[in-house]
C-alpha cells in the first residue's frame, strides 16, 4: 500500500517513515522533494519523487491507487522573524501545496482512500483559560489565519476521499522543534518561564505523534479534525518547573514577556499565546497515549531518544 509524504524529509517525516516501513502492513513509502539529490539517510527502499511543491505535475499519477497522502509540506513557521515577506511565504507555502495535493486526487481514476493533513493549535489563537475542544472557533491572529487556510484548502478533497485534520501541538523532541530552545537557557542555569507563565502549553511527545498519525490513517471511521495534544494540559509555569526538575536544574529565571516581543516580535505568539486545548475526539478512537504525563514525556525524550 502506497503512502505518499509531503515534507516528510524533516524530523517528524524521518520517524514517521521509519514508523511505516516496520509497520507490519509494510507500507510503500514515497516522499516528495523539490530536491530529491538532496533529501538522504533514508532507506533504500523509500522512493525519492520530485515535485514542485505547487502542483501534480512530476508525481500525480502516484496518487493512482495511493492508500494514502499525508501533506505536512509548509515553510518552517518558526525559523526566522516574521516579516511581510516570511509571513507571505508560510502562507502561499500551505496553499500551494494543498492545491497541488487535490489537483492529484481529484485527477485520479482510483483515488486515495485518506488524505491527512497537518495543522496546528494555533488555529485557536490566543484563548486564555478558555478549554479548547475540536468544535472551538478559530482564533483571530496570524497563526490563526495560516492554520485556517491550511485547512481550507484541502477541503475539496473531501468531496473524493477521507480527510483527516490534524491540529497539533508543540512536539516533544530534542531534534527540532520548541524543547530545544527551552532546554538550552536550562543548561545554563537561567531557564524559567515564558512570560507570566499562565498560558496554557499544549504538547505532544513525538511517539504519540506518530502513533496517532499512523492510528488515525488506519482508522477506517476516524475523519474531520483531532487535537493532537496529551491529555496532561499544563501551564508554561508548571512545563518548565517539571522540565527543570527532570534535567536537575532549576527552573525560576522567567523570561518577560516585553523581552521577548522585542527580540521575537510577532513571532513571540509561538510561545505566549495561551491555548488550553484537550484532544475529545481522539478519545472515541481507542487510542491509548503512550506518553499520557508531563514528567514520563521529557524523561523519555531527554534521556532515551535517538
Amino acid at each position: 500500500m502506497r503512502v505518499i509524504i509531503t515534507g516528510g524529509s524533516g524530523s517528524l517525516g524521518r520517524q514517521l517513515v521509519e514508523a511505516l516501513l516496520n509497520s507490519p502492513k509494510r507500507y510503500e513509502v514515497v516522499i516528495l522533494s523539490r530536491n530529491p539529490k538532496r533529501v538522504t539517510g533514508f532507506p533504500d527502499e523509500v522512493r525519492i519523487e520530485k515535485w514542485d511543491a505547487k502542483s501534480a505535475a512530476d508525481w500525480g499519477e502516484l496518487a493512482e491507487g495511493a492508500y494514502a497522502i499525508i501533506n505536512l509540506a509548509g515553510e518552517n513557521i518558526g525559523e526566522g522573524r516574521w516579516t511581510a515577506a516570511k509571513k507571505e511565504r508560510v502562507m502561499q507555502s500551505r496553499l500551494d501545496a494543498g492545491n497541488a495535493v487535490v489537483e492529484a486526487i481529484r485527477a485520479a481514476a482510483v483515488k486515495p482512500k485518506v488524505l491527512v493533513q497537518a495543522s496546528a493549535v494555533g488555529f485557536y489563537g490566543n484563548r486564555g483559560d478558555e478549554v479548547l475542544t475540536e468544535s472551538s472557533s478559530a482564533g483571530n491572529n496570524f497563526l490563526a489565519d495560516v492554520c485556517v487556510a491550511w485547512e481550507n484548502v484541502v477541503k475539496a478533497a473531501e468531496n473524493f476521499t477521507r480527510v483527516i485534520y490534524l491540529r497539533t501541538g508543540v512536539v516533544l523532541t530534542t531534534n527540532s522543534g520548541a524543547l530545544p530552545k527551552l532546554m538550552m537557557p536550562m543548561n545554563l542555569f537561567a531557564g524559567g518561564p515564558l512570560g507570566n507563565g499562565k498560558q496554557w502549553f499544549p504538547w505532544i511527545h513525538i511517539d504519540d505523534e506518530i502513533g496517532l498519525i499512523v492510528h488515525l490513517m488506519e482508522h477506517e471511521t476516524a475523519s474531520g479534525i483531532y487535537n493532537l495534544v496529551a491529555p496532561e494540559a499544563e501551564q508554561n509555569k508548571t512545563f518548565v518547573k517539571k522540565l527543570g526538575t527532570v534535567m536537575n536544574r532549576p527552573a525560576f529565571a522567567p523570561a518577560p514577556a516585553i523581552a521577548l516581543k522585542l527580540i521575537l516580535g510577532e513571532m513571540s505568539a509561538l510561545v505566549l499565546d495561551s491555548q488550553r486545548v484537550v484532544s475529545e475526539r481522539i478519545v472515541d478512537t481507542g487510542y491509548q497515549f503512550t506518553y499520557p504525563d508531563t514528567r514520563r514525556a521529557l524523561q523519555d525524550i531527554i534521556y532515551n531518544e535517538k
